[in-house]
């Protein structure tokens, strides 16, 4: 490489780095939201009754946006007591758990199927593709983090099984 190619990647580099207008910004509306550093202990969890969306028994805690805004990211905790079911359904966008505590026991179809669960424990990690017909029971009280991105929401596979319909 001679001089002159060196001089134009270096000043290419110096380009990049500059403040302003030379300098590309997300064009993702979700990759620049947080404003400040966002620290929660678990200790200082604020559990409340979750959406009525889901049937009622466990616990949320917000860590992180709100659920029902379009393209902004959303952390939340979930704390299901044990033998808690939720019958098959669909969510708007991607889904992302890890379990905290205890074990989730996930399906995949149109019908709740106890035997067709596989237990995922403490430490796993699931996806939930936008659209994909799931369901899922707690074995234990179990701790489940969902982070997405909003709009979230839940629709039933089987309408009856809305629990804003009763």
């Amino acid at each position: 490489m001679n001089r002159a190619h060196y001089g134009a990647v270096a000043a290419g580099a110096l380009l990049l780095t500059l403040p302003g207008s030379l300098r590309q910004e997300p064009t993702n509306p979700a990759a620049a939201v947080a404003k400040a550093p966002i620290m929660v202990r678990g200790d200082e969890l604020r559990w409340e009754d979750c959406s009525a969306a889901i049937p009622r028994g466990p616990k949320c805690a917000t860590l992180e946006g709100d659920r029902t805004v379009a393209n902004v990211p959303f952390t939340y905790r979930l704390k299901l007591p044990d033998g808690y079911r939720v019958p098959p359904h669909v969510h708007p966008a991607d889904g992302h758990l890890t379990v905290i505590a205890g074990t989730l026991n996930m399906g995949w179809g149109d019908k709740f199927d106890v035997k067709a669960t596989k237990p995922m424990p403490a430490g796993s990690f699931i996806v939930i593709p936008r659209g994909a017909r799931h369901f899922y029971w707690a074995q234990g009280e179990t701790i489940v983090q969902s982070h997405g991105i909003g709009p979230w929401g839940v629709t039933y596979v089987n309408p009856a099984d809305d629990p804003r319909k009763r």
